[in-house]
């Protein structure tokens, strides 16, 4: 009897190794694949953001560092790309074009029931592996917040919730395909 279990332990064992040697050889034949649904050529080692600048009409002085950092953060927690200063083989620079708030709901007295911060980046990927995935967009996200709050209040909590959203978008635009 113990016999016979020592030889379906191995061959249990065998059969996962030959699985994950099956699994490897397929995600490696397709590029890096990442459980976050990032999909990196195999030949795309590294990647560099450059500085967000803000160009909006109306500045948040903290706009720009937080979202930068934001998307090296993504990058870093999501692929296995090493971060270099410039010239990654993938590269992403831009800048903040429009940031905004504005009164969305207005109530019977002509106040402002809900307002809504928004906020607009133009972003330029460059991929030096394979030019055909480059492109060039803008992106728009927003939160919404109580007319009866002020906006230095529940600013930096929006700012952390749409830099969220609009790294998102550049994430998967660039590595999910979306």
């Amino acid at each position: 009897m113990k016999r016979t279990h020592s030889y379906l332990s191995s061959a249990g064992n065998l059969y996962l190794l030959v699985c994950s040697l099956l699994v490897s050889l397929t995600l490696s034949a397709c590029g890096v694949y990442s459980f976050t649904g990032a999909s990196v050529s195999a030949d795309v080692k590294t990647f560099s953001v450059a500085y967000f600048e803000n160009n909006a009409p109306l500045v948040n002085p903290t706009l720009s560092q937080a979202f930068t950092e934001a998307l090296k953060e993504r990058i870093i927690n999501s692929t296995n790309l090493g971060i270099v200063r410039a010239n990654g083989d993938v590269e992403f620079e831009g800048q903040i074009i429009d940031y905004s708030s504005k009164p969305i709901a207005i109530q019977g007295n002509e106040i402002a029931g809900q307002n809504r911060l928004s906020i607009s980046i133009r972003v330029k990927y460059i991929n030096n592996k394979d030019e055909e995935k480059n492109y060039e967009t803008t992106l728009t996200r927003f939160a919404d917040y109580p007319g009866d709050k002020n906006l230095n209040d529940v600013e930096s909590e929006l700012i952390r919730q749409i830099n969220i959203q609009l790294v998102d978008d550049i994430f998967n635009k660039s590595f999910v395909n979306w």
